[in-house]
């Protein structure tokens, strides 16, 4: 039950994300005001499935990862942060970068790969792996061109480091409290 639940979640994550990109007809169905609205229902719903789905899952172990891949996970997880943050607007170091958000959100999936090696980490974090990185070549293949952003100043983007770090270890409390230590 719980591991159609998780696949589920996983699969109505991909379907809503892309449904602009492989359905555009019926997502214009959808209109304007309604149709945000409709989707982002539908993605809390996902976000809960595969919560539900992954907690209660029996723990299938594939691999067991070493101590020190925590390490990489963190400083991983420091970057996908980073990624998410404004920076990619406001500063410097990636106002280069396309699709900032989709590698961070890549890159975080990748760290939970790392240190996960049970099946419904698998099935969770490699399908929204996956996911990321179809979006990706979706939106360079709908859209070609592309004009990198104006960089901003380096000390905006030591302010979101530290922001980012600062919210690495909230998460990180966060996930203790869940029962999940991520430090090592």
């Amino acid at each position: 039950m719980y591991w159609i639940l998780l696949v589920l979640g996983v699969a109505l994550w991909w379907g809503l994300h892309l449904l602009k990109r492989l359905a555009p007809d019926l997502r214009a169905q959808l209109g304007d005001k309604a149709g945000p609205a409709a989707i982002a229902i539908g993605l809390f719903a996902a976000i809960v499935l595969m919560i539900v789905g992954f907690r209660g899952t029996p723990v299938v172990q594939v691999w067991t990862p070493p101590v020190f891949f925590t390490h990489i996970n963190n400083l991983m997880m420091l970057i996908a942060i980073f990624m998410f943050s404004p920076a990619p607007k406001r500063g410097r170091l990636l106002s280069g970068m396309r699709h900032p958000m989709l590698w961070g959100f890549s890159l975080w999936a990748a760290a939970h790969l790392l240190v996960n090696g049970d099946l419904a980490s698998i099935l969770m974090f490699g399908g929204l792996l996956g996911w990321a990185q179809v979006a990706r070549v979706l939106v360079n293949r709908a859209e070609p061109v592309w004009t990198p952003r104006t960089p901003g100043s380096w000390s905006k983007d030591g302010i979101f480091l530290l922001a980012s770090a600062v919210l690495l270890v909230l998460i990180g409390l966060i996930h203790s409290w869940l029962g999940y230590y991520p430090f090592g």
